[in-house]
């Protein structure tokens, strides 16, 4: 279930109304219905006259595809996502039921596999986990125009 709201933003965003959401039950087909609705929103915010770069439309879909797995893979259950511009960037936030915090593995470029954070980590301008009452929330933070994206 997806949700794209016109409402306010949250407090001190100077783009009202810029972010989208959606819960999922934690099922495979999850992972491709959370891209399509990063690449949906992004295109949605370039239609409202704000500046995003191609290059972040895809990072976010790949950034919104790593968390969403983690989530399908490790947390039993619903995971909830949503997209907001914060200025001049989009804020991911993900929440999951597991309340364990997520781990980068050391570098092996002999291991297959298992390197989605490492991904995430070297997109992303700010990344904070919280652990909640039930589960944790990741939130990522991209740029929407990178320097040299232009």
């Amino acid at each position: 279930m997806a949700y794209v709201t016109a409402g306010r933003g949250r407090e001190g965003s100077p783009s009202p109304g810029l972010r989208a959401g959606a819960a999922y039950d934690g099922g495979t087909e999850s992972i491709a219905a959370a891209r399509v609705l990063a690449r949906t929103f992004l295109d949605q915010v370039r239609e409202r006259g704000v500046r995003v770069a191609p290059r972040t439309s895809s990072e976010a879909q790949l950034v919104v595809s790593e968390l969403v797995t983690n989530a399908c893979k490790y947390a039993p259950g619903p995971c909830a996502l949503s997209l907001e511009v914060r200025g001049p960037l989009v804020e991911i936030t993900l929440w999951d039921s597991e309340p364990a915090l997520p781990m980068a593995r050391a570098a092996e470029p002999g291991r297959i596999g298992q390197h989605g954070l490492e991904i995430v980590f070297a997109l992303c301008d700010g990344f904070d986990v919280q652990r909640e009452p039930v589960g944790k929330r990741i939130t990522v933070r991209l740029p929407l125009h990178p320097r040299g994206s232009w």
